[in-house]
């Protein structure tokens, strides 16, 4: 996925922006090393440094982060893949917001974040969950049906027992669980739902032509029209999956 960080802060900031809430599970203190994993332009990572605690954010994205060392260049960023990163020393803590329901490889993702917390350790993050942006998935879906297309979907939105199954799989404590709409409003309100997708969904559309495309996303926003626009402005109905969870060490018993 190749990020333009630019567009993101100036159409899409609501992603770090409702992140605020989750920074406030996390908790940070002064003194802890926390991770920031799939930390996108900074603005969390800063948020978790201002508590005073020592910061390292990584994201795959090189333009995200160079645009976060642009505007935060006292705290340490790293170009880091999130199922293969190996970074020096362990966390106290692991923060993710937005970032897991983007990588298929989740028990891999979950492998590294576990490698890198000390015993006790605590995981808070919030991704996608089931049933998450399937609104603009569906028209997206019909639109490229209709041009003779395939829609291939890539996103791992899981349900709750799906994700604190996997999580205890990897020995972590689930000790807080929020599962909840979210209608979000989109800042285009002539072409929210377009701009969402040129965002967001470019891994969708791979196969469609550059001569098509743009017929074919005006055509699923209009299938979204009569549910998803009022009083000059665009909504999706997004599904969060919050989670808070601690690092636990299995238990050994001679037999």
């Amino acid at each position: 996925m190749a990020w333009n960080a630019d567009l993101y802060k100036e159409k899409h900031a609501f992603v770090f922006q409702y992140g605020n809430s989750v920074v406030e599970w996390l908790e940070p203190k002064e003194g802890e090393k926390i991770l920031d994993l799939g930390c996108g332009t900074g603005e969390l990572t800063a948020q978790i440094a201002a508590s005073g605690a020592q910061v390292t954010g990584i994201d795959s994205s090189v333009s995200m982060i160079a645009n976060a060392k642009q505007h935060f260049p006292d705290i340490r960023f790293v170009v880091a893949d999130a199922t293969s990163f190996t970074l020096p020393g362990k966390f106290d803590a692991v923060f993710s917001n937005a970032t897991l329901h983007w990588i298929r490889q989740k028990e891999k993702v979950l492998d590294r974040i576990h490698q890198h917390l000390v015993p006790g350790g605590r995981l808070v993050l919030e991704m996608g969950g089931k049933g998450n942006v399937d609104d603009i998935m569906g028209a997206l879906e019909k639109a490229m049906k209709n041009h003779g297309y395939t829609f291939k979907p890539f996103w791992y939105f899981p349900s709750v027992g799906e994700y604190t199954s996997l999580l205890e799989e990897y020995d972590f404590r689930v000790n807080q669980v929020q599962y909840f709409d979210r209608e979000t409003e989109l800042a285009d309100p002539e072409n929210g739902i377009v701009e969402w997708l040129r965002m967001f969904g470019d891994n969708l559309m791979e196969e469609v032509p550059t001569t098509e495309l743009d017929t074919i996303l005006h055509e699923a926003q209009e299938l979204l029209r009569a549910t998803n626009f009022r009083n000059g402005k665009w909504f999706t109905k997004y599904v969060r999956l919050r989670v808070k969870a601690q690092r636990i060490e299995p238990v050994v018993t001679d037999l």
